[in-house]
């Protein structure tokens, strides 16, 4: 009976042991993250700089030799393999895969794909993918 007791009292103190050391480290995590979350914080803050504003009249002093040029056709969007693929200027740069089918987009559409459509800029193919498989 004597050993039974040994044995119990000895389990108890390695269980509250081990228990406490859980705590003192559960609470030492606790304090880094916090510490790190502050340190992000403090980063985030140093890493923003401010904007200057410039006068509307001084926008741009050399106005005269600043050109104007529209882009247009710079990016394909054709269907190759019964999926939707962006290509650069051209044509032979895969821009994006869209992993879209061709048969999500009206018959019509379907064909003026099949054909190839030309857009100026990246978010107009966005928008025009957008508005048919929403």
């Amino acid at each position: 009976m004597k050993r039974y007791m040994i044995c119990l009292f000895l389990f108890i103190g390695v269980s509250a042991a081990c228990l406490v050391a859980g705590y003192c480290i559960n609470q030492e995590n606790q304090n880094t993250s916090i510490s790190s979350t502050e340190d992000k914080e403090r980063e985030t803050m140093a890493t923003i700089q401010p904007t200057e504003t410039v006068p509307e009249n001084l926008a741009a002093v050399n106005r005269d030799q600043v050109h104007h040029e529209k882009l247009t056709g710079e990016y394909y969007l054709v269907s190759e393999d019964g999926f939707l693929l962006v290509f650069g200027k051209d044509k032979e740069t895969i821009c994006l895969y869209t992993h879209i089918p061709l048969m999500d987009f009206p018959t019509r559409e379907q064909e003026r794909l099949r054909e190839g459509i030309w857009f100026p800029d990246m978010m107009d193919v966005i928008h025009y993918l957008e508005s048919y498989t929403s």
